[in-house]
């Protein structure tokens, strides 16, 4: 239940900053700098309206200019808020990418970490909260620079026009505070980064517990699961009190950069008269910072103190976590094959394991057909090729990608073109009406209404439904293709079609057996009996293997038709459902007859 370990940076990464700049579109970025001008008319108007309101209406006795001059002010205001209205709507156009792209890295970034074996228990927190937080805070940090600088620009713009002495006064106040805020972003950081490490822990242990929970329950272990998370509860409420430190340093450095300019405008006005500033002069002032400094000031440091902070530190998160690690190079002469050495694997730590010190070498190309009884552990072997399993000592090898096709094959609501080409969308319609054609698809295409027909899962049949799974895994370049039982619901001669394809193609071709036909259109076979395998070509095995021969017979049996009616079509296996004399002493044993047996098992076999 520990957080994934942190991982420098490799060259080449993108830092935070660095990604988050490259999310501003230009287009959206200049859209939203015009929008922004307006809103620079009050920042800059509002310090000289109440100067002259002051100075030429009130003090004057002129109530009307005074007024207007403040209507001045609210009517500039109004142009602000029609661009503030603006630039909110551009704010999707930066967020919204930045999120789905997100959102792409971390699903990709589980999904391979979980085919290498190192599955990622925090991507979960990953993708419900800290995604979402970046989304939040990167819109936040935008219209927090877009008020500052707008704010600064005009205020500036304003007291230089007004008096540019409180320039003197105001600035050097300003730069103190914030140069004190930068120096406190190095702590807020990292309790920050402690508060994100330690939420992605929680995380892993709540899941664990809420997966468990009715095993829990019935086995009244609440006490000891209780135990067993109030460590990492502890840890994260640590963690957040922790952040209080620097929410308080940067209340401090606000007070000197937001404040203090105004105490200091107030305790100098006696000297700023004396230098021929007028009262409506000092007031102006004084307004630009309590309305045009004050809050930038305060939107800067909430920004970059609080969103901006958990910006880079959940997005550093994201990308050490996302950033593809370089593949490493395949092993010399794999190619696309497969190689297993000394491959265990078992369901439970006090399990007894499923493969045992299991090593096979499947050749570029090749094609092989693995059998074994029931529950023996075909499919545990398949999944374990293609990565869905770890084994729990050993390797496993290969230099493409793996393709598994399961028993229950997977067809989506929509076109029968986007259910074919989704693993290469970029087929041409000829490619794929070649790949229905190569699989036995053809009927099917035509009799749901071509390539724009929409599919409807409930109503296709089984063997439909593998039909369109076999056309669509033909059509895409996994170089290496593992059948689990994926012809099940064919009959044989769509079977042998279908597999005859994929041979074809020279890809490297796993078929795990339900049918002898299908095991024997395979040169090379791999028995698996529970504690030892055994990969050799028919008349080895037949030779060999007695499971190897109880296993044809047991297909071929009267009674056993329904699993293999090979031999209603003609017996293209050359087995006959007879009781063997000399293989072995079993009700429904097979011998091979004639000139086929022997091409099959060899002259000294088929004499037996």
């Amino acid at each position: 239940m520990t957080p994934t370990p942190r991982r420098p940076a490799s060259r080449g990464e993108q830092s935070p900053v660095a990604y988050g700049l490259s999310r501003l579109r230009r287009r959206s970025l200049v859209r939203l700098l015009i929008w922004s001008v307006p809103e620079m008319l009050p920042a800059a108007l509002i310090g000289i309206a109440v100067a002259h309101a002051v100075d030429d209406g009130f003090l004057l006795g002129r109530t009307g200019v005074g007024l207007a001059w403040l209507a001045a002010v609210m009517a500039a205001s109004l142009v602000g808020a029609l661009g503030s209205r603006q630039v909110l709507r551009c704010l999707s156009d930066f967020a919204e990418p930045l999120r789905d792209d997100l959102v792409r890295r971390v699903v990709t970034a589980a999904l391979r970490h979980g085919v290498a074996g190192r599955p990622d228990d925090g991507a979960v927190a990953r993708l419900t909260r800290q995604v979402e937080v970046v989304r939040d805070t990167y819109a936040g940090l935008i219209l927090a620079a877009r008020a500052f600088l707008t704010s600064l620009i005009g205020t500036a713009a304003g007291l230089v026009s007004l008096a540019p002495i409180l320039l003197a006064l105001i600035v050097p106040l300003v730069a103190v505070g914030f140069l004190a805020f930068l120096a406190t972003l190095p702590l807020a950081a990292q309790r920050l980064r402690e508060s994100v490490y330690a939420d992605e822990e929680l995380a892993t242990a709540t899941g664990t517990v809420l997966t468990g929970a009715r095993d829990v329950i019935a086995c009244g272990a609440q006490d000891p699961v209780l135990t067993m998370i109030a460590e990492p509860v502890e840890r994260q409420a640590a963690a957040e009190r922790a952040l209080a430190a620097p929410a308080m340093l940067r209340t401090a450095c606000f007070a000197i950069a937001g404040w203090a300019p105004l105490i200091v405008v107030l305790a100098a006005g006696p000297w700023l008269v004396a230098r021929g500033l007028t009262a409506g002069e000092i007031m102006g002032g004084l307004t630009y910072v309590l309305f045009g400094l004050q809050p930038a000031v305060s939107k800067l440091m909430s920004g970059l103190g609080g969103s901006g902070l958990r910006f880079l530190v959940t997005l550093k998160r994201i990308l050490d976590v996302t950033n593809a690690d370089p593949p490493a190079p395949p092993p010399a002469g794999s190619g696309d094959g497969l190689e297993l050495r000394r491959v265990t694997f078992a369901y439970g730590p006090h399990s007894e394991p499923v493969l045992h010190d299991l090593d096979l070498v499947v050749a570029p190309g090749e094609h092989l057909a693995v059998i074994g009884p029931s529950g023996i552990g075909k499919s545990t072997l398949a999944a374990i090729l293609c990565g869905l399993l770890t084994p729990g000592s050993g390797s496993v090898r290969h230099g493409g990608g793996c393709m598994l096709i399961p028993q229950e094959a997977y067809v989506f609501g929509g076109t029968l073109r986007e259910n074919l080409s989704y693993l290469r969308p970029a087929a041409t319609d000829g490619e794929i009406r070649a790949a229905a054609e190569a699989v036995g698809a053809r009927d099917l295409l035509s009799r749901l209404g071509g390539l724009d027909a929409l599919v409807v899962p409930g109503r296709l049949s089984a063997g439909e439904r593998q039909l369109i799974a076999l056309a669509r895994s033909y059509l895409s370049s996994a170089p290496i293709a593992i059948l689990d039982e994926a012809t099940c619901h064919l009959d044989p001669e769509a079977e042998c079609l279908a597999e005859q394809a994929f041979a074809a193609q020279g890809r490297t071709l796993i078929v795990i057996a339900h049918r002898v036909s299908s095991a024997l259109r395979a040169p090379r076979v791999l028995v698996l009996d529970g504690t030892h395998a055994l990969a050799a070509d028919h008349a080895t095995l037949a030779a060999s293997s007695a499971l190897y021969r109880e296993l044809l017979g047991h297909w071929t049996a009267p009674g056993k038709a329904g699993s293999d009616p090979a031999r209603l079509l003609g017996e293209p296996d050359g087995f006959d459902p007879r009781a063997g004399t000399r293989l072995r002493q079993h009700p429904g044993q097979m011998i091979a007859n004639g000139a086929v047996a022997e091409k099959q098992l060899g002259p000294d076999i088929a004499s037996r």
